[in-house]
């Protein structure tokens, strides 16, 4: 008999689209950014990655068509979906000084994502761009709501474990 691994997949949606990919255990298997084109050349690409390694949860950080785009796909593919803005998972994971601006909320994302690749076994990068950084910490934030993590000490944030819970489940 073999038990069904639950992933999470979460994405900051655009044509520069930042991914990673989580197992409930919890791991972060992979992170990656591609860039598209354009709408159609990212609607191609959505199908074959939500296939590729299905999720049991598509985690969303965006909205607007593209991530239309994602949520149709999802539905076809029975995948629960769910997309949340920037403001949710930075007011999670971060204190309010470290996100005033745009700016430094990436500053901040970049190393934070550094230290849960660090934390839950990814391949350390020698670059990291900050939608994928932002990718991981969408992830996160998800991980924490699914309850697949307790908790997350990095050095400059808060403890994650507080905050208002959202149904992904």
């Amino acid at each position: 008999m073999t038990v069904a691994t639950h992933h999470l997949l979460a994405v900051d949606v655009g044509l520069h689209t930042g991914l990673a990919l989580f197992s409930a255990e919890p791991r972060l298997l992979w992170y990656r950014s591609h860039h598209f084109s354009s709408p159609a050349k990212l609607k191609k690409v959505i199908g074959k990655l939500l296939r590729e390694t299905p999720p049991t949860y598509l985690l969303l950080e965006g909205g607007g068509p593209l991530a239309e785009l994602w949520i149709q796909e999802a539905e076809k593919l029975a995948i629960t979906s769910q997309q949340i803005h920037a403001q949710q998972w930075r007011d999670r994971l971060f204190y309010a000084r470290q996100h005033r601006s745009g700016s430094q909320a990436k500053r901040e994302a970049d190393g934070l994502a550094r230290q849960v690749i660090e934390r839950l076994g990814g391949k350390k990068p020698t670059s990291l761009r900050h939608d994928t950084a932002e990718a991981i910490l969408i992830g996160v934030f998800g991980l924490l709501q699914l309850e697949w993590l307790d908790d997350l000490p990095p050095k400059n944030s808060r403890n994650l474990s507080r905050g208002k819970k959202f149904n992904l489940s």
